[in-house]
């Protein structure tokens, strides 16, 4: 059964409705700022700043603002808008200089007059013809230019298009792919720029048919049922867009650039009698029947998201050394969103969360089924037979899952939020779909930059790096980071025995210095404390974001790419928060020529000690595909971990009551 769904006053951060981009778009057209060769790039909240939100009283009146991102076909001209949906009126227009702020995201349009536009040039029909193809055979993907000094492209829009041969319409055409050959095309004038011809290869004849059971085979036999059942429905409620659960509350936003966002995430802490320094959060909604009894609602989140993600490739060869996709900031990810199937996408007793977003005509476009929240078994929380007092208990783990699915193009995310009961924050990043193809002749100059997944058939070496940014208000909003790692000592007077280690603690204080990497051979994490929030031993209260330290981007730092996605060469950057500063690679990273985003931002190399503080963390994949990846990889797995540190006065999970099933496993005594 569904979970509970209770009315909730109107709030600052509540999701998009039809009515904001309906209203929107009513006052854009009045402002004259609409043509019939218009299209959204993007529609989204403008969100309020921090301190407006968190001063917020229920009920009170607000102003509601949307962004819009304006594309004209027709001459390019970009317009970036503020519309107050609450006063009926544009707040501001900007044009941003699409040569150093960036241009808008690839548009959806784009993707068929592309293809159109491809098709129609003579130099790629020729090219084509040398192949033994015609244009109607042939898929082309649009795909994002990057930022290169090529002379015929300055002061343009360009789309960069790669061929696929597709012999029916069932046929997977990524597993026929047109190599040697690409075209460079300007969408707003409608030609091709250029056209780069090194000459044909075999097109690989393998299949890709993965949904043709004559390809996939016979289904195998012997998984019986798995059923998941909660008779008496789920332990989580909504009040509005508010989560309760287990002592932990969240606002949920869905945004079309980043997909799903969690704002205010807190944690109602019921054991306050030793521990009197709790934060609290203005904000927060009392839950009712969700098991968090008494006690204060202490913040540990602001606002968090995937705010961009990067997928770098690393064959250089004259068709491909360009391929560098931002799936956030180029496609905007969240745009894509699935609708998800329970059984398919969700198992168990599943409640759904709809989206609405706006299509490039500025119309509401709503997504069904966008956002999955169930709760999952997860083994063990804590356990321990004791041989003196013949004590033996054991308490089952138990995580509410907050996730969303998108596809872009060839590859398919999963990004799940955990929530657990000992008060551990987990996002796991899940990456399936096909891998992106090139043609793998026996002796082509490739075979140091791609694997071979069929006869013929390649895919080159590649990393999909995201990064999450983290908007920390660990009991309040002044904070601060130290990094924490192992230390082994030498032998000496102070380790006579060699067996000594220790612990080293640095404190980040400026911007400049809070560029780190992860050192995983010495454990090294970093702790997100509250300086004026001493514990009841006197240490302050914190969380501890423990990396997985996998490599950060690859490519040299003479490289376009480098500039450009200059967040992916870290795993962690610290900002002083400004509402101004979203995203990692800029605001605008479609041909963006590079030093947007966190390097800009700290620049001027402000105070981080115990200050409203933001935290970036990139993490993901460094792929080199098998032959398992093949047509469609398992999923793969990326993410992060933040759990409490001299956050809590013991072990938070103590209360946690024995499981029922059994009869003799939890909380009895002979």
């Amino acid at each position: 059964m569904p979970a509970d769904k209770l009315p909730a006053p109107p709030h600052p951060l509540d999701r998009l409705s039809a009515a904001d981009v309906l209203t929107g778009r009513a006052i854009l057209e009045k402002a004259g700022l609409l043509h019939d060769s218009t299209r959204f790039a993007y529609v989204g909240l403008e969100e309020p700043d921090k301190q407006d939100v968190l001063e917020h009283v229920p009920g009170a009146p607000f102003e509601r603002r949307v962004r819009v991102l304006l594309l004209d076909l027709a001459d390019g001209r970009s317009r970036d808008v503020i519309v107050s949906v609450t006063a009926g009126e544009v707040e501001s227009v900007r044009e941003p200089d699409p040569d150093h702020d960036g241009r808008l995201p690839i548009l959806d349009a784009e993707f068929e007059l592309v293809e159109q536009i491809v098709g129609a040039d003579p130099n790629w029909r020729t090219a084509l013809a040398a192949r033994g193809l015609t244009p109607d055979r042939v898929r082309v993907a649009p795909l994002s230019a990057g930022a290169y000094d090529h002379p015929a492209e300055t002061g343009r829009r360009i789309i960069r298009s790669l061929g696929f041969r597709q012999d029916h319409r069932r046929d997977n055409p990524w597993a026929h792919p047109v190599d040697g050959l690409v075209a460079y095309v300007d969408p707003i004038a409608r030609e091709v720029v250029s056209v780069i011809d090194t000459g044909p290869q075999p097109i690989p004849a393998e299949c890709a048919d993965f949904d043709d059971p004559a390809y996939v085979g016979p289904a195998r036999r012997g998984l019986r049922p798995i059923e998941i059942t909660q008779p008496e429905g789920p332990s989580f409620h909504l009040a509005g867009d508010v989560l309760h659960w287990q002592n932990w509350s969240v606002r949920l936003g869905f945004d079309a650039r980043e997909g799903l966002v969690l704002h205010q995430l807190s944690y109602r802490d019921t054991d306050t009698t030793t521990n009197t320094n709790i934060g609290t959060n203005a904000d927060t909604n009392a839950s009712t029947d969700t098991g968090t009894g008494t006690g204060q609602d202490r913040p540990i989140l602001y606002r968090a998201s995937i705010a961009e993600m990067v997928v770098p490739y690393a064959d250089p060869s004259p068709v491909r050394f360009w391929q560098n996709y931002f799936d956030a900031g180029e496609y905007l990810f969240g745009r894509y969103t699935n609708s998800l199937a329970l059984g398919c996408d969700c198992l168990g007793d599943i409640t759904y969360l709809d989206a609405v977003l706006a299509d490039e005509r500025g119309e509401p476009r709503r997504v069904s089924n966008a956002v999955c929240l169930h709760e999952e078994d997860y083994g063990v929380l804590w356990k321990h037979t004791d041989g003196w007092t013949g004590a033996s208990e054991t308490r089952r783990q138990r995580r509410m899952v907050i996730s969303f699915f998108t596809t872009v193009g060839n590859y398919d995310y999963g990004f799940y939020w955990y929530l657990y009961l000992d008060g551990t924050i987990q996002l796991e990043a899940k990456a399936t779909g096909i891998p992106f193809t090139s043609a793998m002749p026996p002796s082509g100059a490739n075979q140091a930059f791609a694997s071979e997944l069929a006869p013929g058939l390649g895919a080159p070496f590649h990393q999909h790096l995201f990064c999450a940014r983290l908007d920390m208000t660990v009991d309040g909003p002044g904070n601060a980071v130290d990094e924490v790692q192992a230390r082994a000592l030498p032998p000496g007077p102070a380790n006579p025995h060699g067996n000594a280690f220790t612990l080293d603690r640095t404190r980040l204080t400026r911007e400049s210095q809070a560029q780190r990497l992860a050192d995983p051979g010495r454990a090294r994490a970093w702790h997100i404390i509250n300086p004026d929030r001493p514990n009841r031993l006197g240490r302050p209260v914190g969380y501890a974001l423990y990396p997985e330290g996998q490599p950060v981007l690859l490519a040299d730092p003479s490289s376009s790419i480098h500039r450009r996605a200059a967040f992916a060469t870290r795993h962690l950057w610290v900002t002083r928060y400004h509402p101004a500063e979203r995203y990692p690679a800029g605001d605008l990273v479609n041909q963006n020529p590079g030093a947007a985003g966190l390097p800009a931002y700290t620049a001027a190399d402000r105070d981080l000690d115990g200050q409203d503080i933001v935290l970036w963390h990139t993490f993901g994949l460094t792929h080199f595909p098998r032959t398992e990846d093949w047509p469609v990889m398992p999923v793969d797995y990326a993410g992060f971990t933040l759990k409490p540190v001299d956050f809590f006065v013991r072990n938070p999970a103590l209360d946690v009551g024995a499981a029922s099933q059994g009869t003799h496993c939890c909380g009895e005594h002979d």
